[in-house]
C-alpha cells in the first residue's frame, strides 16, 4: 500500500522553525541557579597579553581572578568556583570554552586588561559574544583572540580561523546565543558597580567576537578591567588594593546577578540595553572602601598541571576574635617600599606590619602549621630561601608557643 506523503505550504514551515527556536530560546532564558561559576583568567604562560610600563595583562588578570573567586567561595558556599588557570601556566583558547562546558558552569566569566595607542583612555568595558559595531571592537578582539597564534596547529583547532583577518570574523554574523539576554545583563551590572564601586570609568556593554566565548554554553562575559596603557589606571590595577576594588566591583555585580536569576520576582524592574557607547573620558578614579574585601592572599596552587584539577579556591581566613593567623614572613628591611614592588615579584597578596622598628613583609593567612610548612616550600622555591613561618593573634606578632596553646592550633 503506498503511503500518502503530507506536504506543508512553505510558509507554514517556517511558522514552525519560528516557533521551535522560541521554544528553545525561553527554555535557556528561564530561572536557573546559579551553583557553578567557571573563572578565567586571560593569557598566562608564554603569553603575556598587553604589557604595560610595570605589569603584564597575565599577571594582573589572575590576581583579579584570584581575589574575585576567594569572594564568591566565601560568601556563597552554595557556589562552586573553579578557575580556568589558578597560576602563571598556557591554556588554549578553545580549552577555555570547553573547559566551562564540561564543568557544566551556569556563568563563565573571562578577565582580561585593555591597551590602546592612545594612552589618555580609561576605564573598564564588558563584552559579550556578538558581531562588533565599531572597528574600536573588532581590534579588541583580534588583539585577544591573537592568543591562538601561540598554539600548534591553531589553523586546525579553529577550522582556519585567522585572528587578524576582518573576514574571519564574518563567521560570527551567523551566531546566535541562547544565553544573550542574561550575559547583558550581568554585564551591565558589571559596568555599573566598576563606575559606582571601584570609581572606574564605565565605557560600556560591547559586542564581539571573542573565541573566548564563542562556544560557551552559559551566560557568558569578557570583563577588560582597565588600561594597562594609562599610567594612572596602571598605577591602580598593579597595587593590590586596586585589585580588590575591581574584584569587589564583579563580586558585587554577581550577586546581584544571582539574585535576580534565582528570584526573578525580586529582582527590580531595570531594562538592560542590548549594547551602548562608551561614556566621555571625565569619570576620576574614586577612593571608595569596597564593602567586602578579601585578605591579601598568597594563592596556593598545585604542581598537577591537568586544568580539571586546579579548581582549588584559598582557604577562609580566621574571621573570629582570636583566632591565629600563621603567615610566611618573606622580607625585613628599614625602609618602606610598596608590597607590589618587583622585589616581591612571584608573590601575591604582600602585607606590611611594624616589628621593633623595621618594616616587614608576609604572605599568607594559614590556619593550620602543616599548611603554613607547606607555603613556606613554595615561597623558597620562588626564590626566597630566608623565608620563615611568623604567628599573629588579632593582627599582632606572638610566639610560636603562644600559638600553639591557642585552642584549635595545630
Amino acid at each position: 500500500m503506498e503511503k500518502t506523503k503530507i506536504h506543508l505550504p512553505a510558509w507554514l514551515f517556517i511558522i514552525c522553525l519560528l516557533l521551535l527556536s522560541l521554544s528553545l530560546n525561553v527554555s535557556a532564558q528561564k530561572k536557573i541557579a546559579i551553583k557553578r561559576v567557571v573563572i578565567d583568567a586571560g593569557h598566562g604562560g608564554q603569553d603575556p597579553g598587553t604589557i604595560g610600563r610595570r605589569a603584564k595583562e597575565k599577571n594582573v588578570a589572575l590576581a583579579i581572578a584570584l581575589k574575585l573567586g576567594y569572594m564568591i567561595q566565601k560568601n556563597f558556599k552554595d557556589v562552586k568556583v573553579i578557575f580556568t588557570r589558578d597560576r602563571d601556566v598556557f591554556v588554549e583558547l578553545n580549552r577555555r570554552a570547553q573547559f566551562a562546558n564540561d564543568m557544566k558552569a551556569d556563568l563563565f566569566i573571562s578577565i582580561h586588561c585593555n591597551a590602546n595607542n592612545n594612552h589618555t583612555l580609561r576605564g573598564a568595558e564588558t563584552y559579550v559574544m556578538g558581531l562588533h559595531k565599531t572597528q574600536a571592537n573588532l581590534e579588541i578582539a583580534k588583539t585577544e583572540n591573537a592568543s591562538i597564534l601561540m598554539e600548534s596547529d591553531y589553523a586546525d583547532h579553529y577550522n582556519g580561523f585567522n585572528p587578524n583577518s576582518d573576514e574571519s570574523y564574518i563567521t560570527f554574523s551567523m551566531f546566535q546565543d541562547a544565553y544573550l539576554e542574561q550575559s547583558m545583563e550581568f554585564a551591565a551590572e558589571v559596568q555599573k558597580q566598576f563606575e559606582e564601586k571601584a570609581g572606574m570609568n564605565d565605557r560600556g556593554v560591547r559586542q564581539a567576537g571573542f573565541l573566548v566565548l564563542y562556544k560557551t554554553t552559559m551566560p557568558s562575559v569578557l570583563v577588560e578591567t582597565g588600561y594597562l596603557s594609562n599610567a594612572a589606571e596602571e598605577t591602580f590595577m598593579v597595587t593590590d588594593k586596586g585589585q580588590e576594588y575591581i574584584s569587589t566591583a564583579i563580586f558585587r555585580a554577581f550577586k546581584t546577578f544571582k539574585q535576580n536569576v534565582e528570584h526573578p520576582e525580586q529582582a527590580v524592574n531595570q531594562q538592560y540595553p542590548k549594547s551602548y557607547m562608551p561614556k566621555p573620558e571625565t569619570a576620576q578614579l574614586r577612593k571608595t572602601v569596597p564593602d567586602s574585601s578579601p585578605p591579601k592572599q598568597y594563592y596556593k596552587t598545585e604542581n598537577n598541571e591537568n586544568i580539571q584539577n586546579q579548581t582549588q579556591v584559598p582557604p577562609a581566613r580566621p574571621s573570629s576574635p582570636g583566632a591565629v593567623s600563621i603567615r610566611v614572613q618573606i622580607s625585613s628591611m628599614s625602609k618602606e617600599v610598596e608590597t607590589s614592588s618587583p622585589v616581591f615579584a612571584g608573590l601575591a597578596g604582600v602585607r606590611m606590619y611594624k616589628h621593633n622598628g623595621m618594616f616587614k613583609y608576609t604572605v599568607g593567612d594559614e590556619i593550620t602549621v602543616a599548611g603554613a610548612e607547606h607555603l613556606l616550600a613554595e615561597v623558597r622555591n620562588k626564590g626566597f630561601k630566608d623565608a620563615f613561618i611568623v604567628y599573629f593573634k588579632n593582627d599582632l606578632r606572638i610566639t610560636k608557643e603562644e600559638a600553639l596553646s591557642t585552642p584549635g592550633v595545630k
